[in-house]
């Protein structure tokens, strides 16, 4: 009898820590930790002598696309996760040591928001300036965002002979 209890425990907890990992929270989290370190990877590759360096005229430099990569971030996760709470201050980061430092933050900012929502928020409708979205498709902007001025960057990488770091998506 003890081992049938033991054992039905022993299930039960490993069918709870596999449900918990397929929900869309915090399957969120889980990539969202690989794209932060993916994403710093490139940062750190770009020598800062290139954080100015823009393919076209019309396009931002490496540089600006990191910050407005963070300024998104910031943007979406605290105007639609963000109960009354503090609000990030502006900042105007001027070398590549200042800008990981901060991009590092606020990918962790991020992860701790979300962190502090249900499941059932993602739920929620919440005016948006592309008209009314959940919040999880908000939770998908948010990432979908990093990966579109990601895939940017490499080309800038590239262009400069520098060999991106390997992909790694999960």
């Amino acid at each position: 009898m003890k081992k049938i209890l033991l054992l039905t425990i022993f299930v039960t907890m490993i069918s709870n820590k596999l449900q918990s990992q397929n929900d869309a929270k915090s399957a969120f989290l889980i990539k969202w930790e690989n794209s932060k370190n993916y994403l710093l990877e490139m940062a750190e590759a770009m020598p800062e002598a290139n954080y100015n360096f823009k393919p076209t005229e019309r396009q931002m430099s490496f540089e600006k696309q990191l910050l407005h990569i963070r300024q998104n971030m910031v943007w979406l996760s605290e105007t639609y996760f963000l109960k009354d709470g503090e609000k990030s201050e502006k900042i105007e980061p001027k070398t590549k040591e200042e800008i990981i430092t901060q991009l590092t933050a606020s990918f962790n900012r991020v992860s701790e928001i979300i962190k502090t929502i249900t499941n059932e928020d993602l739920s929620v409708e919440v005016e948006f300036f592309a008209g009314p979205k959940s919040k999880l498709q908000i939770l998908n902007l948010l990432q979908d965002h990093v990966t579109h001025h990601r895939g940017q960057l490499i080309v800038y990488l590239n262009l400069n002979n520098i060999t991106p770091p390997k992909y790694s998506g999960w």
